[in-house]
């Protein structure tokens, strides 16, 4: 039983991080999420934010295909 529970724990601590990254990304994307001119501005935050998205998918597509 303790297996079982711990099982859907991570499943759902899982999918929280895959949506919360895909959802930091998209934001970066599409100019919610900015970074201080400093660090690159809007630029930079596009930029990054299409990686999250990119390494975010393929992290989640090769989860769940080895499972």
């Amino acid at each position: 039983m303790a297996k079982k529970r711990s099982n859907i724990l991570n499943f759902i601590a899982w999918i929280t991080g895959v949506l919360v990254s895909l959802s930091v990304g998209f934001a970066m994307v599409d100019g919610i999420l900015t970074l201080p001119s400093w660090l690159g501005g809007n630029t930079l935050a596009l930029i990054v934010g299409w990686v999250v998205i990119v390494t975010t998918a393929i992290s989640a597509v090769l989860a769940i295909i080895q499972r």
